[in-house]
């Protein structure tokens, strides 16, 4: 049973989600994901823009670099909210790789570089990005409210 509209957020749910390595996958996926916020009245555009484009590009790094965009290995995505944030974990059945080797792409140097780009859109819109010791694990936080940013001087 969905949840209502109106009154406080419920208490939270925990899920899973299991996919193969098909890009044409995520589209669909991360609109089933965004359903489920919604449902538990996560809106406007932390859901819109940080939560999808977050999760399509985890996911999409998941598929191509992890699994090697071979279909027959997994990505698997666990799920949990709660009253004040949706935390996810994008697991791939890859190698991994080191986070900190990935080269900044907003540097003069690297703008010309094909890499890096959706790490940075991943940590620049999630509320936390953290990865696990073998890089095969990316653990993303959502807070429901926007962090207060210090103002300049503070």
């Amino acid at each position: 049973m969905a949840p209502s509209r109106g009154g406080p957020p419920p208490e939270g749910c925990a899920f899973v989600l299991e996919l193969p390595s098909d890009l044409r996958l995520i589209e669909s996926a991360v609109g089933y994901l965004a359903e489920r916020l919604r449902a538990y009245r996560f809106d406007g555009s932390r859901l819109n823009l940080n939560f999808r484009v977050g999760m399509a590009e985890a996911l999409a790094n998941a598929m191509i670099y992890g699994n090697g965009s071979d279909p027959e290995k997994r990505v698997r995505v666990e799920v949990e909210l709660s009253p004040d944030e949706v935390s996810v974990q994008v697991h791939d059945q890859g190698a991994g790789f080191d986070p900190a080797r990935v080269p900044d792409p907003t540097l003069p140097e690297n703008l010309d570089l094909g890499g890096g780009r959706g790490i940075f859109l991943i940590r620049t819109l999630m509320d936390e990005v953290r990865y696990n010791d073998a890089g095969n694990c990316v653990h993303l936080v959502l807070r429901r409210a926007e962090p207060r940013r210090r103002a300049s001087g503070e």
